[in-house]
């Protein structure tokens, strides 16, 4: 990025780690989503993974607790575990607020 872009420019990495469609994977994803779409638009990449189905992926990140979502940009990094209902402490671990 040059030196004049802002918050506002920039695109979010994200990563939600999930158990397959269980409820409160389901849950979560919805709810991240709503919040997403909400507050930052198109200004998102969100890649939702299954530790079932990528468990090394699971492992690198060091997941041990799901559904978990990962900042990975912008920095600095944050992890956020549950099921993403509250959306102030979505907000807040993704530096919006």
């Amino acid at each position: 990025m040059n030196g004049s872009s802002t918050i506002e420019d920039e695109v979010y990495k994200l990563r939600l780690f999930v158990t397959g469609a269980s409820s409160v994977s389901v849950r979560a994803i919805n709810n991240l989503q709503g919040i997403l779409e909400h507050h930052l638009k198109s200004r998102y990449e969100l890649e939702i993974i299954d530790v079932h189905q990528q468990p090394v992926l699971a492992s690198e990140e060091d997941i041990v607790a799901v559904p978990v979502l990962i900042k990975k940009f912008p920095l600095p990094g944050r992890k956020m575990v549950g099921d993403m209902s509250d959306e102030q402490r979505v907000l807040r671990g993704l530096g919006l607020i």
